[in-house]
């Protein structure tokens, strides 16, 4: 397959360029910089270089490809984060309007965009979330890709970790540096699910290869949830510093806005059906161990 990539050298693009170039699929992968165009020739992917915000680049890189994967998004601005969901939803649309009937979207949620009932794990049939807090919308915008009869994935992130990076967890640790405290919200017992990078890597490389026609959902959950206590309790000691509960309605106040809402929300999620219709199995190791190894 012709299998076109943005975010190709980010945290999880990276994993999943090797894997699918390795299984003898031709990449083309989107990069702004020189040290990201000599990372993709040096595993065999085409280049383009480009922003995703530029939506002509977009579609030039996705016109007569198979498959188009989409992983970019700014999370390195939190202030430019409404910005950046509007963005994602644009590139979205570019993306798919390139893209022949029957050829393949495959665009990127999280678990914490789904509406779930409190207390219970988020399920791949539950609906996207409709929040003024988290204003990303990328679900909403592939159905309408979809209704052209372009075959649409959608993959909802956990905290996706390795002793680098932990998803949402690395804001925490630079707050966390940043305050001299490591703090969790009330009782701290709210969950996060998590996977390992590998885990999530190989499900969107299976999903490229399985997923039929309509809007498919899948859940990369390897651990269905993470206690926010237990995850500031190992930076505390890999950081050397004091955990502490802080009140809800301080949250914001500690840790911004949108971290702020996030650090109190319960986000357990499964993958029952998603182990089963792709044929996946998490393997790697869980949230705590890779913080608990990772280098501070």
């Amino acid at each position: 397959m012709r299998i076109f990539v943005t975010g190709s050298t980010g945290f999880i693009g990276t994993e999943l360029v090797n894997e699918l170039i390795a299984a003898g699929h031709q990449v083309r992968g989107l990069t702004r910089s020189d040290a990201g165009e000599e990372q993709l020739k040096a595993v065999g992917a085409e280049v383009l270089r480009g922003d995703f915000t530029d939506l002509d680049c977009l579609r030039g890189g996705a016109k007569g490809m198979d498959a188009v994967v989409h992983l970019a998004f700014n999370h390195d601005d939190m202030a430019k984060f409404m910005q950046s969901a509007t963005d994602e939803i644009a590139a979205i649309e570019a993306l798919g309007s390139v893209l022949e009937p029957g050829k393949l979207l495959v665009v990127t949620s999280g678990i914490g965009m789904t509406a779930g009932a409190p207390g219970q794990a988020r399920k791949e049939t539950d609906p996207p979330a409709e929040s003024q807090a988290v204003p990303r919308r990328p679900e909403q915008a592939a159905q309408a890709v979809a209704a052209k009869g372009v075959h649409v994935a959608v993959v909802r992130l956990p905290q996706v970790h390795d002793t680098r990076k932990q998803g949402l967890v690395t804001w925490l640790v630079g707050i966390a540096r940043e305050k001299r405290v490591s703090a969790y919200v009330g009782d701290g017992a709210n969950r996060w699910a998590a996977a390992s990078l590998m885990d999530v890597s190989r499900l969107y490389h299976l999903a490229v290869e399985k997923t039929g026609a309509g809007v498919t959902t899948y859940h990369a959950v390897g651990e269905e949830g993470v206690s926010l206590r237990e995850i500031a309790e190992v930076l505390g000691k890999g950081l050397g510093l004091p955990v502490i509960s802080i009140p809800a309605e301080k949250a914001a106040e500690h840790f911004g806005p949108f971290l702020g809402h996030v650090s109190a929300m319960d986000m357990p999620a499964v993958s029952e059906w998603t182990q089963k219709a792709l044929g996946w199995k998490p393997t790697g190791v869980g949230l705590i161990e890779d913080l608990s190894n990772m280098k501070y």
